[in-house]
């Protein structure tokens, strides 16, 4: 990708909620998608929402692609079949979109030589064919995790696709990415499928199911929102990112069990404190 556009088209694999989204961004920009998709019926929804140029799931709709985006679950990305890897030019650029960066970028870059490990972050509770959406990206950041075998080239090219859908581009280590996004997107799934746990069995204990859900308003539904999202996702996080999950987990029922302490004493004005620090403090992660 140069500063005037790719001068081939751009591949993408897999036409979820991020390739869809991306596909319908880069058409807009008037540059050609060709994707690559696992079935047939997913191929010709994908052809009826125009989410690409060209949508086939034969990889040979990859080829003379000079930058390729591989939108895939992790597992399939940390798995991929040997006849997409095959269909991977050796001098097209490589990046992905995965969540979890260091088994990706360690596997990866031993099976192409021109691989970015990237991750977009940018999301809805949606997923599937009918997920993508246009303006997905911007403002949004796009970070990558380049390590010294990465070509600056190809770093070059996935940031100028980052910037081209008004991403806001980032780098960082792999494994500085992996712990950061434990904290504020793996590790915030877990919590928020245990509320809708707690509040249902509550709910049951006192006798109120029925109470404790119609009284449920938009609070509730925020803080929840994502524990009620695609649990495939949600696995596969804790599943490639685990032991980085785990330390956040520990350090929010730290957190969890000094704020429980402070009401079974009854520290009301320190309890107060923490919230107030916690008011103040809520803004710099937006």
């Amino acid at each position: 990708m140069t500063s005037s556009g790719p001068q081939q088209p751009v591949g993408i694999v897999g036409l979820g909620l991020i390739g869809g989204s991306l596909g319908l961004d880069l058409q807009a920009l008037g540059l050609e998608v060709r994707a690559l998709v696992h079935r047939s019926s997913t191929a010709e929804r994908a052809r009826e929402r125009q989410l690409a140029t060209k949508v086939d799931t034969d990889p040979a709709v990859l080829k003379d692609c000079g930058l390729i985006v591989l939108a895939l679950p992790l597992d399939r990305l940390l798995e991929p079949p040997s006849t997409l890897l095959n269909a991977l030019p050796s001098e097209a650029v490589i990046t992905d979109v995965g969540s979890v960066k260091q088994p990706v970028l360690e596997r990866w870059s031993r099976w192409h030589p021109r691989f970015v490990a990237s991750h977009p972050m940018a999301g809805t509770a949606q997923a599937g064919v009918e997920a993508g959406v246009s303006g997905l990206f911007a403002g949004r950041p796009w970070v990558a995790t380049p390590d010294t075998g990465t070509d600056p080239t190809a770093l070059a090219e996935v940031r100028q696709l980052a910037q081209s859908v008004k991403a806001h581009w980032l780098e960082c280590k792999a494994t500085a990415h992996d712990q950061a996004v434990a904290l504020i997107s793996h590790m915030p799934v877990l919590v928020s499928a245990a509320l809708l746990e707690a509040a249902n069995a509550g709910g049951a204990a006192a006798h109120a199911t029925a109470l404790v859900r119609q009284l449920a308003s938009s609070g509730f539904a925020d803080t929840s929102r994502i524990g009620g999202g695609n649990p495939e996702l949600g696995n596969l996080m804790a599943r490639c990112n685990r032991t980085a999950v785990l330390q956040a987990l520990a350090t929010y029922r730290s957190q969890l069990e000094s704020l429980e302490q402070l009401v079974q004493r009854e520290q009301w004005e320190a309890l107060e404190q923490r919230l107030k620090a916690c008011q103040a403090l809520r803004p710099e992660f937006l």
